[in-house]
């Protein structure tokens, strides 16, 4: 298998469950987001490969490579850094996913497994289905999630390949590199007695332990996608949902006393481009038998806590 994004947040997490799973991993990163010692204690068949994919050298990785499948998760993490520089996202979110199509189409390699977003859908108030339409990102990253999405089905047509498509919620767990936890315990570590919030606290968004997500996309891949057909396309989400002012309360009561004071802004949205709340509907991937075993808060609450003890360990 070959991972794109390996040493990021999900993208490590994903390694070891390959390895863990008896698989041979080829390991791709440009470390622009993440490290190493994400996987430094990763046992198996790994090769690490510091790249860029936009490098002309990932072609000839890919095609050396001759994966069974690969599993595209680099892109450009950061939405609001997006809108700030239009080029983040067209550069890292979507070319990257072109240029792994086209290294592809001169490899063996028919396999895709993508890593799409919530962010397709735009504002909604509606519960999201798969089909729900049409479609109206309102950040940059997510616009570049849907045209490498609509690039995914037109390789599939055109070359047969086989893709999937799973469009993350809002993803937590053990060694965090971005998010609102990890902004959070920043900002609390630079000055202990006052947190700031970004928007006015009432965001509130279904939040999943990565643990269960990399069951979900085991699930999403085990269930098959039709060769040539449309990308095998699903929503991915826990149960419930958390707001931000109650993620700025957890993170407050984790740190040490005295608890920090909550600072609020005034607007509905973090930044330019944050979505302030969606549902999604789970109904395909949970009819695969996928059970999330954390609820949104639950999930939020165990990261907390991870993440808390391993500040202190390295302070």
């Amino acid at each position: 298998m070959l991972v794109t994004g390996a040493a990021g947040f999900i993208g490590s997490h994903l390694v070891r469950r390959l390895l863990d799973s008896g698989d041979e991993v080829i390991a791709v990163d440009d470390l622009s987001n993440g490290s190493w010692d994400t996987l430094a204690d990763a046992r198996g068949a790994l090769r690490r490969e510091e790249m860029d994919v936009l490098s002309p050298r990932f072609a000839g990785l890919v095609r050396e490579a001759a994966a069974a499948a690969i599993f595209h998760l680099a892109a450009n993490s950061d939405i609001e850094r997006g809108a700030a520089d239009p080029s983040a996202d067209h550069q890292r979110t979507f070319l990257t996913t072109v240029q792994v199509l086209e290294a592809m189409c001169q490899s063996p390699t028919r396999e895709i497994v993508f890593a799409s977003s919530s962010a397709i859908y735009g504002e909604s108030t509606a519960e999201l289905a798969e089909d729900t339409g049409p479609l109206q990102p309102v950040s940059l990253y997510g616009a570049a999630k849907l045209a490498a999405e609509a690039y995914l089905s037109a390789y599939c047509h055109l070359h047969g390949f086989r893709a999937w498509v799973l469009r993350f919620p809002n993803v937590v767990g053990p060694n965090l590199t971005h998010g609102v936890i990890h902004d959070f315990l920043l900002r609390l570590r630079s000055n202990p007695e006052m947190l700031s919030v970004k928007g006015d606290g009432e965001q509130r968004k279904p939040y999943l332990h990565v643990r269960d997500l990399i069951d979900a996309v085991f699930a999403a891949v085990r269930a098959g996608a039709p060769a040539g057909g449309p990308p095998s396309t699903f929503n991915i989400a826990g149960a419930g949902e958390t707001s931000v002012a109650e993620i700025a309360w957890l993170v407050c009561d984790a740190m040490a006393p005295p608890r920090a004071r909550i600072e609020y802004g005034t607007q509905p949205r973090g930044w330019p481009g944050d979505v302030p709340r969606f549902r999604y509907d789970t109904t395909r991937i949970r009819s695969l038998g996928w059970v999330p075993t954390l609820d949104s808060t639950a999930a939020v609450a165990a990261t907390i806590a991870h993440e808390v003890a391993r500040c202190r360990r390295s302070s």
